[in-house]
């Protein structure tokens, strides 16, 4: 398959889901939550630091401990629903979900099926590879078989960066191209900024960051033209960052504190039009 299909491919699954909503079911206020009591979130399953299953069968990880605090910050409970990174847009806008606090990268092409809120996380996509494999450049990935999760944002950027020809693998979700890189299937990833802490913690010091490609930030989630949702991410992130209520959860899962976020992403509207 050409680079150019491969990208007109990503945008006509993106379309696909946009014109999912005229057929959508309706929209869940906030007041309908609140009535109903709780709140469904979508968020990964797979993907630590910020969203996994843990050993116990709960829901945990950074976007979990937002989304639990948004849901207090509505007076409802938070009732989680693990996705893969494909099925995150399907999920909130055929209504299976309320919102996604699901690592969602702030992309223009995302904004035309999703409401974005103002930003919460940020992340940067690299190429990971062993310590051994020789890159240094982009096309430096075109000897390597490279492993993505199907419809990433890493699946974008290996795309948009290998060379024509190069050999790349999709897979369903972030832990599956990681079991690829240490079984062997794959000689290289497209990661996230915890994939190297992950392979190293299998194999210790084998793994290192090679290419940094973007650097992002993540949203939270509503359906288009729904602004009371919208509003009421964007109040309670606008004052969770400013009385702190992040600093807690972003030391625990990422070991720092929260950086300063930007105010708009081009292409990606914080606010319903």
């Amino acid at each position: 398959m050409t680079q150019t299909r491969r990208h007109l491919l990503t945008g006509a699954a993106i379309g696909a889901a946009a014109l999912l909503l005229p057929r959508a079911a309706a929209a869940d206020t906030v007041a309908e939550v609140k009535k109903r009591g709780k709140i469904i979130i979508g968020i990964q399953g797979d993907n630590p630091p910020f969203g996994f299953v843990n050993s116990q069968g709960v829901q945990d990880g950074y976007d979990a401990d937002v989304g639990r605090l948004f849901a207090a910050h509505l007076g409802v409970q938070a009732e989680f629903m693990p996705l893969a990174v494909a099925n995150r847009i399907p999920a909130l806008t055929t209504g299976r979900v309320d919102v996604l606090f699901a690592t969602m990268a702030m992309l223009p092409d995302r904004a035309k099926a999703v409401q974005y809120s103002r930003p919460y996380v940020s992340n940067y996509i690299t190429l990971v590879a062993p310590k051994t494999t020789v890159v240094k450049a982009n096309a430096d990935m075109g000897k390597l078989t490279i492993g993505v999760p199907r419809s990433s944002v890493q699946d974008t950027q290996i795309t948009n960066n290998a060379p024509a020809g190069t050999t790349i693998r999709r897979f369903d979700d972030d832990a599956a191209t990681i079991q690829a890189m240490l079984s062997g299937q794959v000689e290289a990833v497209g990661g996230n900024m915890f994939y190297v802490q992950r392979l190293n913690a299998v194999k210790p010091g084998m793994f290192e960051d090679k290419i940094e490609f973007t650097r992002l930030h993540n949203g939270a989630c509503s359906r288009l033209g729904d602004r009371e949702m919208n509003a009421a991410l964007n109040d309670f992130l606008g004052k969770a960052l400013a009385a702190g209520q992040l600093d807690a959860p972003y030391q625990k899962w990422f070991n720092m504190k929260p950086p300063s976020f930007p105010t708009s992403v081009e292409g990606v509207p914080f606010t319903v039009s």
